[in-house]
C-alpha cells in the first residue's frame, strides 16, 4: 500500500461521459486543485444517450447533449477544475481508434500535464452486478496509449508536429477502477465537494441522493489505510525522471 501526499502541478482528467469523473475521482481532483494544481477535464462524449425514456426523440437527444454539458460545467466549477473540453464523440459508440488516440495525444501535447487520470481499460466486471460501459474502456485504452507512447514520441503522429505540438512526456498515470490498486488518495477534506459536484448531474440522478453511496465507497477504500475517505488508483510511473 502506498499513501503519498503527492501534489502534481498539472493534471489531465480523461473520461467518456459527463458524471464519470464525479463518480470516481472528483475527490482527488478537488484535493489537487485546492493545492494549486491546474486540472483540465476532457470528456470524450456529451452523454446524449443517457436516457431510456420511450418517448425520447432525436430532438430531445440534442437537448440532452446541451443539458449534460452544462451539468458538467457546473460540476467542474465546484471542483475547482481549470478548464473543460468536450470532444463530441457519439455517446455509446466510442471505440479506441487511432483518431481518438490522436485527438487525446494532441491535447496532452497542448496542455503538457504532469499527470493523467483515467480508468483502467482492463476492467470489464465489477462484482456480479455491474458491467463496465464499453465507452469507459475505449476511452481509457485510447488515453493510456496516448499517454504512452504517443504523446512523447516524435515520430508518432508527425502531423501533430506540423500543427506545432511538440512531444510531451507525462510523469505519472493514475488509473481508477483497477483490480489491484496500489495508491490511495485521502479525500476526507474534499468528499463534500465530490458529492456536491455529482449532484449537478440532475438529468441522470433524478430524485436519487448519491450521498450515502459515495461516502460508503470512499470509507471502504480508506478504512484499511488510516483515512476516513479515500480514492484508489493503480499508478504507473511513465517518466523515469519522476520521483
Amino acid at each position: 500500500m502506498k499513501r503519498v501526499d503527492y501534489l502534481p502541478k498539472s493534471a489531465l482528467s480523461i473520461h467518456a461521459h459527463p458524471d464519470d469523473q464525479e463518480f470516481t475521482v472528483a475527490g482527488t481532483l478537488a484535493f489537487w486543485a485546492r493545492s494549486n494544481c491546474q486540472v483540465t477535464s476532457v470528456i470524450v462524449t456529451s452523454g446524449e444517450a443517457g436516457c431510456n425514456d420511450s418517448t425520447v426523440t432525436q430532438e430531445y437527444k440534442n437537448k440532452l447533449r446541451a443539458i449534460r454539458e452544462r451539468e458538467q460545467e457546473s460540476a467542474c466549477s465546484i471542483l475547482g477544475i481549470h478548464s473543460l473540453i468536450f470532444l463530441n464523440y457519439p455517446d455509446g459508440e466510442v471505440e479506441p481508434t487511432i483518431q481518438l488516440r490522436r485527438d487525446l495525444t494532441r491535447l496532452i501535447r497542448q496542455n503538457k500535464p504532469e499527470v493523467i487520470v483515467t480508468g483502467d481499460p482492463q476492467r470489464i466486471f465489477y462484482g456480479s452486478d455491474y458491467i463496465n460501459h464499453p465507452d469507459h474502456r475505449a476511452v481509457a485504452q485510447a488515453a493510456l496509449y496516448a499517454a504512452f507512447p504517443s504523446a512523447g514520441s516524435r515520430l508518432i503522429f508527425t502531423d501533430l508536429l506540423v500543427e506545432g505540438f511538440e512531444p510531451h512526456e507525462i510523469q505519472k498515470l493514475y488509473l481508477h477502477g483497477a483490480e489491484h490498486a496500489d495508491t490511495w488518495v485521502d479525500i476526507s477534506q474534499t468528499i463534500d465537494q465530490k458529492i456536491s459536484a455529482l449532484k449537478m448531474h440532475q438529468s441522470q440522478l433524478g430524485d436519487w441522493d448519491p450521498d450515502q453511496m459515495i461516502r460508503a465507497w470512499a470509507a471502504a477504500e480508506g478504512e484499511k489505510h488510516g483515512m476516513e475517505y479515500a480514492e484508489a488508483f493503480k499508478v504507473m510511473v511513465v517518466s523515469q525522471d519522476s520521483d
